[in-house]
Protein backbone atom coordinates (compact mmCIF):
# COMPACT_ATOMS: atom_id res chain seq x y z
CA UNK A 1 0.00 0.00 0.00
CA UNK A 2 1.87 3.50 -1.09
CA UNK A 3 1.53 6.00 1.25
CA UNK A 4 2.45 9.83 0.51
CA UNK A 5 3.12 12.56 3.40
CA UNK A 6 1.37 15.45 2.51
CA UNK A 7 3.24 18.24 5.04
CA UNK A 8 0.93 21.85 5.16
CA UNK A 9 3.58 24.54 5.40
CA UNK A 10 1.91 27.61 5.71
CA UNK A 11 1.03 29.68 8.38
CA UNK A 12 2.47 32.89 10.20
CA UNK A 13 2.32 31.61 13.90
CA UNK A 14 1.60 34.97 15.18
CA UNK A 15 0.91 34.19 18.64
CA UNK A 16 4.65 33.37 19.00
CA UNK A 17 5.50 36.71 17.96
CA UNK A 18 8.63 37.89 18.27
CA UNK A 19 10.74 34.71 17.61
CA UNK A 20 7.95 33.32 14.71
CA UNK A 21 7.23 36.19 12.20
CA UNK A 22 5.75 35.92 8.90
CA UNK A 23 9.07 35.69 7.09
CA UNK A 24 10.40 32.95 9.64
CA UNK A 25 7.22 31.49 11.26
CA UNK A 26 6.66 28.78 14.03
CA UNK A 27 6.88 25.90 12.10
CA UNK A 28 10.76 26.44 11.11
CA UNK A 29 11.79 27.55 14.53
CA UNK A 30 12.71 24.60 17.64
CA UNK A 31 10.65 25.65 20.65
CA UNK A 32 10.03 21.56 21.48
CA UNK A 33 13.40 19.38 21.13
CA UNK A 34 16.61 20.31 18.43
CA UNK A 35 14.54 20.10 14.88
CA UNK A 36 12.27 22.24 13.89
CA UNK A 37 8.23 21.58 14.11
CA UNK A 38 8.57 21.17 10.54
CA UNK A 39 11.33 18.85 10.38
CA UNK A 40 9.42 16.92 13.41
CA UNK A 41 6.32 16.69 11.20
CA UNK A 42 8.09 15.24 8.40
CA UNK A 43 10.52 12.91 10.44
CA UNK A 44 6.93 11.37 12.02
CA UNK A 45 5.61 10.33 8.58
CA UNK A 46 8.93 8.72 7.71
CA UNK A 47 8.55 6.07 9.96
CA UNK A 48 5.13 4.58 9.18
CA UNK A 49 6.67 2.12 6.93
CA UNK A 50 5.99 -1.30 8.06
CA UNK A 51 5.42 -4.67 5.97
CA UNK A 52 2.62 -3.65 3.97
CA UNK A 53 2.60 0.13 3.80
CA UNK A 54 5.59 1.31 2.10
CA UNK A 55 6.30 5.61 2.45
CA UNK A 56 6.62 7.86 -0.92
CA UNK A 57 7.98 10.89 -1.63
CA UNK A 58 6.70 13.40 0.79
CA UNK A 59 4.26 16.69 -0.48
CA UNK A 60 5.20 19.79 1.01
CA UNK A 61 2.98 22.62 0.08
CA UNK A 62 4.12 26.15 1.01
CA UNK A 63 5.08 29.75 -0.24
CA UNK A 64 7.16 31.45 -2.59
CA UNK A 65 8.79 33.15 0.79
CA UNK A 66 9.87 30.40 2.04
CA UNK A 67 10.71 28.12 -0.55
CA UNK A 68 14.35 28.12 -0.06
CA UNK A 69 14.11 28.07 3.90
CA UNK A 70 11.89 24.66 3.85
CA UNK A 71 14.37 23.65 1.10
CA UNK A 72 17.45 23.87 3.21
CA UNK A 73 15.92 22.33 6.29
CA UNK A 74 15.13 19.39 4.15
CA UNK A 75 18.73 19.15 3.50
CA UNK A 76 19.58 18.80 6.85
CA UNK A 77 17.23 15.63 7.20
CA UNK A 78 18.64 12.03 5.92
CA UNK A 79 17.00 9.82 3.66
CA UNK A 80 13.75 12.61 2.85
CA UNK A 81 12.77 12.55 -0.70
CA UNK A 82 9.96 15.65 -1.24
CA UNK A 83 8.49 17.86 -3.68
CA UNK A 84 7.82 21.51 -3.13
CA UNK A 85 4.55 22.79 -4.18
CA UNK A 86 4.60 26.33 -4.18
CA UNK A 87 1.49 28.79 -3.35
CA UNK A 88 1.47 32.19 -5.00
CA UNK A 89 -0.35 33.46 -1.98
CA UNK A 90 -2.35 31.71 0.44
CA UNK A 91 -5.68 29.94 -0.16
CA UNK A 92 -5.92 28.42 3.18
CA UNK A 93 -6.03 24.62 3.49
CA UNK A 94 -8.64 23.21 1.02
CA UNK A 95 -6.72 24.73 -2.01
CA UNK A 96 -3.19 23.38 -0.44
CA UNK A 97 -4.48 19.64 -0.31
CA UNK A 98 -5.79 19.99 -3.47
CA UNK A 99 -2.75 20.57 -5.17
CA UNK A 100 -1.18 17.54 -3.52
CA UNK A 101 -3.89 15.07 -4.47
CA UNK A 102 -3.62 16.20 -7.80
CA UNK A 103 0.67 15.99 -7.90
CA UNK A 104 -0.20 11.82 -5.99
CA UNK A 105 -2.16 11.55 -8.87
CA UNK A 106 0.09 12.89 -11.59
CA UNK A 107 2.52 9.31 -11.08
CA UNK A 108 -1.10 7.42 -11.86
CA UNK A 109 -1.78 5.63 -8.36
CA UNK A 110 -4.17 7.22 -6.25
CA UNK A 111 -2.37 6.47 -2.69
CA UNK A 112 -2.88 7.43 0.78
CA UNK A 113 -2.54 10.57 1.73
CA UNK A 114 -1.52 11.51 5.44
CA UNK A 115 -2.08 15.18 5.88
CA UNK A 116 -0.51 17.01 8.85
CA UNK A 117 0.50 20.66 9.41
CA UNK A 118 4.04 21.66 9.92
CA UNK A 119 3.60 23.50 13.23
CA UNK A 120 2.70 20.59 15.55
CA UNK A 121 4.23 18.50 18.18
CA UNK A 122 3.80 15.11 19.33
CA UNK A 123 5.17 13.27 22.64
CA UNK A 124 4.66 9.58 21.86
CA UNK A 125 6.12 8.84 18.54
CA UNK A 126 5.19 5.20 19.43
CA UNK A 127 1.31 6.11 19.99
CA UNK A 128 1.25 8.37 17.06
CA UNK A 129 2.47 5.80 14.28
CA UNK A 130 -0.15 2.49 15.37
CA UNK A 131 -3.09 5.30 15.32
CA UNK A 132 -1.91 6.66 12.01
CA UNK A 133 -1.11 2.97 10.44
CA UNK A 134 -4.81 2.45 11.38
CA UNK A 135 -6.03 5.45 9.36
CA UNK A 136 -4.21 4.11 6.94
CA UNK A 137 -5.77 1.16 6.70
CA UNK A 138 -9.16 2.96 6.98
CA UNK A 139 -8.26 5.47 4.74
CA UNK A 140 -7.38 2.56 1.92
CA UNK A 141 -11.25 1.22 2.03
CA UNK A 142 -12.24 4.81 0.94
CA UNK A 143 -13.30 6.00 4.05
CA UNK A 144 -12.05 9.78 5.07
CA UNK A 145 -10.27 9.97 8.27
CA UNK A 146 -10.11 12.56 10.92
CA UNK A 147 -7.40 12.20 14.04
CA UNK A 148 -9.41 13.60 16.95
CA UNK A 149 -7.25 14.41 19.92
CA UNK A 150 -8.36 12.85 23.65
CA UNK A 151 -9.22 16.27 25.30
CA UNK A 152 -7.59 16.32 28.77
CA UNK A 153 -9.52 19.93 29.13
CA UNK A 154 -12.36 22.49 28.71
CA UNK A 155 -10.06 24.31 25.58
CA UNK A 156 -11.67 26.62 24.03
CA UNK A 157 -9.37 27.40 21.08
CA UNK A 158 -10.26 24.11 19.46
CA UNK A 159 -12.96 22.63 17.11
CA UNK A 160 -14.13 19.18 17.87
CA UNK A 161 -14.72 15.78 16.53
CA UNK A 162 -18.12 13.76 17.66
CA UNK A 163 -18.10 10.50 17.35
CA UNK A 164 -20.98 8.13 17.65
CA UNK A 165 -21.66 4.07 17.77
CA UNK A 166 -18.85 1.89 18.96
CA UNK A 167 -15.07 1.46 17.49
CA UNK A 168 -14.51 -0.85 14.42
CA UNK A 169 -11.04 -3.49 14.47
CA UNK A 170 -9.04 -0.80 13.60
CA UNK A 171 -10.41 1.66 16.86
CA UNK A 172 -12.14 4.25 14.23
CA UNK A 173 -15.71 5.93 14.80
CA UNK A 174 -17.93 6.86 12.57
CA UNK A 175 -18.20 10.64 12.89
CA UNK A 176 -21.52 11.86 14.04
CA UNK A 177 -20.71 16.21 13.56
CA UNK A 178 -17.95 18.54 13.50
CA UNK A 179 -18.39 21.31 16.48
CA UNK A 180 -17.23 24.91 16.40
CA UNK A 181 -14.52 26.38 18.98
CA UNK A 182 -16.85 26.44 21.48
CA UNK A 183 -17.36 28.72 25.15
CA UNK A 184 -16.13 27.44 27.93
CA UNK A 185 -19.62 25.93 29.03
CA UNK A 186 -20.24 24.12 25.95
CA UNK A 187 -16.77 23.02 26.27
CA UNK A 188 -17.36 21.80 29.61
CA UNK A 189 -20.01 20.10 28.34
CA UNK A 190 -17.93 18.32 25.20
CA UNK A 191 -15.32 17.20 27.70
CA UNK A 192 -18.04 15.51 30.37
CA UNK A 193 -19.87 13.57 27.33
CA UNK A 194 -17.13 11.71 26.65
CA UNK A 195 -17.61 11.27 22.75
CA UNK A 196 -15.65 14.61 21.79
CA UNK A 197 -12.08 14.80 20.37
CA UNK A 198 -9.97 18.02 19.34
CA UNK A 199 -9.89 18.33 15.69
CA UNK A 200 -6.05 17.77 15.25
CA UNK A 201 -6.27 19.13 11.62
CA UNK A 202 -4.48 15.86 10.61
CA UNK A 203 -6.37 13.64 7.97
CA UNK A 204 -5.87 10.38 5.84
CA UNK A 205 -7.65 9.78 2.56
CA UNK A 206 -6.98 9.09 -0.64
CA UNK A 207 -5.96 11.57 -3.33
CA UNK A 208 -8.74 9.97 -5.27
CA UNK A 209 -11.21 10.05 -2.65
CA UNK A 210 -10.23 13.97 -1.69
CA UNK A 211 -10.43 15.27 -5.08
CA UNK A 212 -14.15 13.40 -5.61
CA UNK A 213 -15.37 14.89 -2.41
CA UNK A 214 -14.21 18.63 -2.96
CA UNK A 215 -16.21 17.99 -6.68
CA UNK A 216 -18.98 17.10 -4.98
CA UNK A 217 -18.94 20.03 -1.78
CA UNK A 218 -17.08 22.60 -3.38
CA UNK A 219 -17.12 22.22 -7.34
CA UNK A 220 -15.77 25.74 -7.45
CA UNK A 221 -12.38 24.89 -5.35
CA UNK A 222 -12.03 22.00 -7.43
CA UNK A 223 -12.11 23.34 -10.84
CA UNK A 224 -9.94 26.64 -10.15
CA UNK A 225 -7.49 24.57 -8.57
CA UNK A 226 -7.21 22.16 -11.51
CA UNK A 227 -7.24 24.90 -13.88
CA UNK A 228 -4.26 26.57 -11.39
CA UNK A 229 -2.50 22.93 -11.71
CA UNK A 230 -2.69 22.39 -15.53
CA UNK A 231 -0.75 26.10 -15.76
CA UNK A 232 2.44 24.77 -13.67
CA UNK A 233 5.53 24.99 -14.31
CA UNK A 234 8.87 22.89 -12.71
CA UNK A 235 12.63 24.09 -11.42
CA UNK A 236 14.63 22.89 -9.74
CA UNK A 237 12.35 20.93 -6.37
CA UNK A 238 9.62 23.84 -7.10
CA UNK A 239 6.56 22.93 -8.79
CA UNK A 240 4.53 25.74 -9.67
CA UNK A 241 0.99 26.23 -10.15
CA UNK A 242 -0.06 29.19 -12.47
CA UNK A 243 -0.15 32.77 -10.29
CA UNK A 244 -3.04 34.01 -12.05
CA UNK A 245 -5.29 31.09 -11.90
CA UNK A 246 -4.32 30.53 -8.19
CA UNK A 247 -5.32 33.96 -7.09
CA UNK A 248 -8.76 33.26 -8.50
CA UNK A 249 -9.13 29.99 -5.86
CA UNK A 250 -11.47 30.59 -3.39
CA UNK A 251 -10.08 30.47 0.17
CA UNK A 252 -11.45 28.07 2.21
CA UNK A 253 -10.15 25.52 4.80
CA UNK A 254 -10.55 21.80 4.57
CA UNK A 255 -13.02 21.67 7.29
CA UNK A 256 -15.46 24.07 6.00
CA UNK A 257 -14.55 23.21 2.46
CA UNK A 258 -15.28 19.05 2.69
CA UNK A 259 -15.25 17.35 6.15
CA UNK A 260 -18.63 18.93 7.78
CA UNK A 261 -20.65 18.15 5.33
CA UNK A 262 -19.29 14.73 5.08
CA UNK A 263 -21.54 13.06 8.20
CA UNK A 264 -24.15 11.38 6.74
CA UNK A 265 -23.38 12.02 2.91
CA UNK A 266 -21.96 9.40 0.39
CA UNK A 267 -18.36 9.81 1.81
CA UNK A 268 -18.11 7.39 4.92
CA UNK A 269 -15.92 9.80 7.22
CA UNK A 270 -14.68 8.60 10.93
CA UNK A 271 -12.55 9.69 13.87
CA UNK A 272 -9.60 7.53 15.26
CA UNK A 273 -8.79 8.87 19.02
CA UNK A 274 -5.08 9.93 19.28
CA UNK A 275 -3.58 9.85 22.94
CA UNK A 276 0.07 11.13 22.05
CA UNK A 277 1.21 14.20 23.76
CA UNK A 278 -0.30 16.65 20.75
CA UNK A 279 0.05 20.18 21.29
CA UNK A 280 0.03 22.38 18.15
CA UNK A 281 1.77 25.20 20.19
CA UNK A 282 -0.79 27.65 19.38
CA UNK A 283 0.22 30.35 21.85
CA UNK A 284 3.63 30.58 24.34
CA UNK A 285 1.50 29.31 27.22
CA UNK A 286 1.41 26.03 25.23
CA UNK A 287 4.86 26.25 24.52
CA UNK A 288 5.47 26.85 28.68
CA UNK A 289 2.96 23.57 28.89
CA UNK A 290 5.60 21.09 26.67
CA UNK A 291 8.62 21.94 27.82
CA UNK A 292 10.99 20.96 30.97
CA UNK A 293 10.49 23.83 33.93
CA UNK A 294 12.48 23.50 37.17
CA UNK A 295 11.32 22.77 40.39
CA UNK A 296 9.37 26.34 40.69
CA UNK A 297 7.47 25.74 37.61
CA UNK A 298 9.64 27.87 35.16
CA UNK A 299 10.82 26.89 31.47
CA UNK A 300 13.73 28.77 29.86
CA UNK A 301 15.53 28.39 27.03
CA UNK A 302 19.02 30.62 26.07
CA UNK A 303 21.19 32.60 28.74
CA UNK A 304 18.41 33.07 31.65
CA UNK A 305 19.28 33.59 34.89
CA UNK A 306 15.78 33.60 37.57
CA UNK A 307 15.29 34.69 41.49
CA UNK A 308 12.34 34.44 43.46
CA UNK A 309 10.31 33.16 40.56
CA UNK A 310 7.36 30.54 39.65
CA UNK A 311 5.71 29.35 36.70
CA UNK A 312 7.17 31.51 33.82
CA UNK A 313 8.33 30.84 30.43
CA UNK A 314 11.70 32.83 30.00
CA UNK A 315 13.09 32.71 25.90
CA UNK A 316 16.72 34.13 25.38
CA UNK A 317 17.99 34.27 21.95
CA UNK A 318 21.12 36.08 22.77
CA UNK A 319 21.68 38.63 25.81
CA UNK A 320 21.21 37.69 29.79
CA UNK A 321 17.54 37.84 30.55
CA UNK A 322 17.42 38.03 34.19
CA UNK A 323 14.01 37.88 36.32
CA UNK A 324 13.02 38.86 40.06
CA UNK A 325 10.16 37.87 41.75
CA UNK A 326 7.70 37.30 38.88
CA UNK A 327 5.31 34.76 38.28
CA UNK A 328 2.76 33.36 35.36
CA UNK A 329 4.94 35.63 33.08
CA UNK A 330 6.05 35.12 29.38
CA UNK A 331 9.29 36.87 28.30
CA UNK A 332 11.15 36.67 24.72
CA UNK A 333 14.08 38.45 24.08
CA UNK A 334 15.27 38.50 20.80
CA UNK A 335 18.11 40.99 18.97
CA UNK A 336 15.35 43.33 17.94
CA UNK A 337 12.37 42.95 20.17
CA UNK A 338 11.60 42.18 23.73
CA UNK A 339 7.73 40.65 24.61
CA UNK A 340 6.62 40.42 27.98
CA UNK A 341 3.13 39.44 28.45
CA UNK A 342 0.96 37.05 31.57
CA UNK A 343 1.09 33.67 30.91
CA UNK A 344 -2.31 33.54 30.82
CA UNK A 345 -3.03 36.40 27.91
CA UNK A 346 -0.23 34.90 25.37
CA UNK A 347 -3.15 34.57 22.84
CA UNK A 348 -3.67 37.97 22.64
CA UNK A 349 0.16 38.37 21.40
CA UNK A 350 -1.61 38.75 17.59
CA UNK A 351 -2.93 42.42 19.04
CA UNK A 352 0.78 43.50 19.31
CA UNK A 353 1.28 42.01 15.45
CA UNK A 354 -2.15 43.52 14.30
CA UNK A 355 -0.46 47.11 16.02
CA UNK A 356 3.39 46.69 14.43
CA UNK A 357 1.12 46.33 10.62
CA UNK A 358 -0.72 49.06 11.21
CA UNK A 359 2.08 51.16 12.03
CA UNK A 360 4.16 50.15 8.89
CA UNK A 361 6.99 48.64 11.21
CA UNK A 362 9.25 45.25 9.74
CA UNK A 363 9.27 43.79 12.93
CA UNK A 364 5.71 41.54 12.58
CA UNK A 365 7.94 40.49 8.90
CA UNK A 366 11.15 39.84 9.34
CA UNK A 367 13.48 39.43 11.94
CA UNK A 368 17.18 41.16 12.33
CA UNK A 369 18.70 38.26 10.92
CA UNK A 370 17.07 37.36 7.51
CA UNK A 371 17.70 34.31 5.95
CA UNK A 372 18.27 33.99 1.95
CA UNK A 373 18.68 31.15 -0.36
CA UNK A 374 22.53 31.96 -0.28
CA UNK A 375 22.66 32.09 3.07
CA UNK A 376 21.76 35.28 5.54
CA UNK A 377 22.56 38.43 6.45
CA UNK A 378 22.32 40.39 10.09
CA UNK A 379 21.89 43.95 10.53
CA UNK A 380 24.31 44.73 13.67
CA UNK A 381 23.85 48.81 13.11
CA UNK A 382 21.68 50.93 11.80
CA UNK A 383 21.44 55.37 11.48
CA UNK A 384 21.15 57.71 8.65
CA UNK A 385 23.54 57.45 5.91
CA UNK A 386 24.98 54.14 7.44
CA UNK A 387 24.03 50.68 7.70
CA UNK A 388 26.37 47.39 9.09
CA UNK A 389 25.69 43.85 8.47
CA UNK A 390 27.37 40.69 9.36
CA UNK A 391 26.97 38.32 6.17
CA UNK A 392 27.25 34.74 5.54
CA UNK A 393 27.21 33.03 2.00
CA UNK A 394 27.11 28.82 2.14
CA UNK A 395 29.88 26.80 0.40
CA UNK A 396 29.06 26.89 -3.41
CA UNK A 397 26.57 29.93 -2.99
CA UNK A 398 26.92 33.33 -4.45
CA UNK A 399 24.58 36.44 -4.17
CA UNK A 400 23.24 37.96 -7.41
CA UNK A 401 24.77 40.26 -10.07
CA UNK A 402 23.60 43.40 -8.95
CA UNK A 403 23.78 47.34 -8.85
CA UNK A 404 22.63 49.83 -6.29
CA UNK A 405 21.56 53.79 -7.33
CA UNK A 406 22.01 54.84 -3.95
CA UNK A 407 24.64 53.17 -1.94
CA UNK A 408 28.35 52.27 -2.15
CA UNK A 409 29.77 49.45 0.19
CA UNK A 410 32.92 48.35 1.89
CA UNK A 411 33.61 44.75 2.44
CA UNK A 412 36.15 43.29 4.89
CA UNK A 413 36.37 39.19 5.12
CA UNK A 414 36.39 37.81 8.73
CA UNK A 415 36.31 34.03 7.75
CA UNK A 416 36.64 32.04 4.66
CA UNK A 417 37.58 33.27 0.99
CA UNK A 418 35.57 35.78 -1.11
CA UNK A 419 35.49 35.73 -4.55
CA UNK A 420 34.86 38.85 -5.62
CA UNK A 421 33.42 40.27 -9.21
CA UNK A 422 33.37 44.32 -9.14
CA UNK A 423 32.89 45.87 -12.48
CA UNK A 424 35.09 43.96 -14.88
CA UNK A 425 37.62 42.77 -12.44
CA UNK A 426 37.28 39.15 -10.67
CA UNK A 427 39.67 38.83 -7.61
CA UNK A 428 39.98 36.67 -4.87
CA UNK A 429 39.69 38.23 -0.37
CA UNK A 430 40.86 36.41 1.91
CA UNK A 431 40.63 36.85 5.75
CA UNK A 432 41.36 40.66 6.92
CA UNK A 433 41.28 41.52 3.48
CA UNK A 434 38.87 44.31 2.34
CA UNK A 435 37.59 46.38 -0.67
CA UNK A 436 35.24 48.99 -2.25
CA UNK A 437 32.37 48.63 -4.22
CA UNK A 438 31.37 52.41 -5.80
CA UNK A 439 27.75 53.52 -6.03
CA UNK A 440 26.20 52.39 -9.27
CA UNK A 441 29.08 49.43 -10.03
CA UNK A 442 27.61 46.15 -10.62
CA UNK A 443 28.61 43.83 -8.59
CA UNK A 444 28.63 39.83 -6.98
CA UNK A 445 30.11 38.57 -3.68
CA UNK A 446 30.36 34.22 -4.35
CA UNK A 447 32.04 31.67 -1.93
CA UNK A 448 33.78 28.84 -4.07
CA UNK A 449 35.31 27.29 -0.70
CA UNK A 450 34.28 24.48 1.56
CA UNK A 451 33.44 26.10 4.38
CA UNK A 452 30.83 29.37 5.28
CA UNK A 453 31.89 32.94 4.02
CA UNK A 454 31.57 35.62 6.47
CA UNK A 455 32.15 39.09 5.74
CA UNK A 456 31.23 42.36 7.41
CA UNK A 457 29.58 45.07 5.07
CA UNK A 458 28.91 48.77 5.38
CA UNK A 459 26.77 50.32 3.53
CA UNK A 460 26.45 54.29 3.01
CA UNK A 461 24.85 56.16 1.05
CA UNK A 462 21.41 59.06 1.21
CA UNK A 463 18.92 55.73 0.32
CA UNK A 464 19.95 51.79 2.15
CA UNK A 465 16.44 50.16 1.86
CA UNK A 466 16.83 46.76 0.30
CA UNK A 467 14.66 47.73 -2.56
CA UNK A 468 17.75 49.25 -3.94
CA UNK A 469 18.81 46.06 -6.36
CA UNK A 470 18.83 45.83 -10.00
CA UNK A 471 19.59 42.39 -10.31
CA UNK A 472 21.49 41.10 -13.80
CA UNK A 473 22.09 37.31 -12.93
CA UNK A 474 20.59 35.01 -9.95
CA UNK A 475 21.58 31.61 -9.56
CA UNK A 476 18.01 31.21 -7.66
CA UNK A 477 14.93 32.85 -9.74
CA UNK A 478 14.62 35.56 -7.68
CA UNK A 479 11.93 37.91 -9.38
CA UNK A 480 11.79 39.97 -5.57
CA UNK A 481 13.75 42.88 -5.15
CA UNK A 482 15.47 41.65 -2.06
CA UNK A 483 19.03 40.97 -2.04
Amino acid sequence: MNVLPVILCGGSGTRLWPLSRSGYPKQFLSLSGTESLFQQAVARLQVLADSELSVGTTLVVTNEEHRFLTLDQLAEMEGVRASLLLEPAGRNTAPALTLAALEALSTGDDPVLVVTPADQTVGDLSAFTKAVRAAVRTAESGAIVVLGITPDRPETGYGYVRRQGSADALGAYAVAAFAEKPDLERAQSYLAQGDYAWNSGMFVLKAGVWLAALRRFRPDIAQATEVAWKGRTQDQAFIRPSKDAFLAIPSQSVDYAVMEHCPGSEFPIRVIPLDAGWNDLGAWDAVWAVGQRDENGNSSQGDVLLADAKDNLVVSSGRLVAAVGVENLVIVETPDAVLVADRGQSQNVKKIVDGLQKSGRDEHHIHRKVHRPWGWYDTIQEAERFKVKRILVKPGAAISSQRHYHRAEHWIVVKGTAEITCGEKVFILSENQSTYIPLGEIHRLANRGQIPLEIIEVQAGSYLGEDDIVRYDDSYGRCENKK
